[in-house]
């Protein structure tokens, strides 16, 4: 197990990147709000999976290969970040709209929602930072087994995520229409939103290479 005194900020850590508003949260919502919550826990199954896929990953060692070949971390970091600047930049342009903006989707069978979220998340460049850069910061190999760390804090990643992102799922309509009642509480969001996804952009274009 994890040294206790990593898994709190660990914890506060995921905590942080699962609020803030990225293609898992957008996917979820649009999905929840277009054809209702049943479909919107299918599309988040499919989501876990990629979790999981990730965590077993890192855990085994797969990941290695990224920090032993310096370029190819950076290519990882620099593209996140680019990717999370577009994302804020979509939230705050003029004409742009919050994630819980109603969108328009087709009805989709169970086998493809759970195969949509499979997908977004394992394009989800929030999570591939969360597993490749920061999860190995908080792996003591002294503290015992580092593939045992690994699952146990991927593990509080996949419990903390789910269980945010179902509440969101559930509610996704509600909330909805909470913000287009009141469209300055939607605007706020959306900067709110932005501002988020643009702080962790610059911090993780401006992160120090390992």
């Amino acid at each position: 197990m994890p040294d206790t005194a990593h898994l709190a900020p660990f914890a506060l850590i995921c905590l942080g990147m699962v609020i803030t508003p990225g293609p898992n949260m957008i996917y979820l919502i649009s999905r929840s709000i277009a054809q209702g919550r049943i479909a919107g826990l299918i599309s988040l199954g499919g989501v876990a999976l990629g979790f999981v896929v990730y965590m077993l990953s890192a855990a085994f060692g797969i990941t290695a290969l990224l920090f032993a070949v310096p370029y190819a971390y950076d290519a990882l970091r620099i593209g996140g970040a680019l990717y999370l600047f577009w994302l804020a930049w979509q939230a705050v342009r003029p004409g742009g709209s919050s994630p819980f903006h109603v969108r328009e989707l087709p009805s989709d069978r169970p086998r493809k929602l759970f195969v949509m979220g499979f997908v977004t998340s394992l394009l989800n460049p929030k999570i591939a930072m969360l597993y490749l850069a920061l999860l190995p910061q908080f792996i003591d190999p002294a503290a015992g087994s580092v593939l045992g760390q690994s699952l146990a804090l991927g593990s509080i990643q996949i419990v903390i995520s789910l269980s945010v992102n179902a509440m969101i799922a559930c509610a996704a309509g509600s909330i909805a229409l909470f913000l287009r009642e009141r469209p300055a509480w939607s605007l706020a969001q959306r900067w709110l939103m932005g501002t988020m996804l643009g702080g962790f952009a610059v911090k993780m274009a401006t992160e120090a290479q390992r």
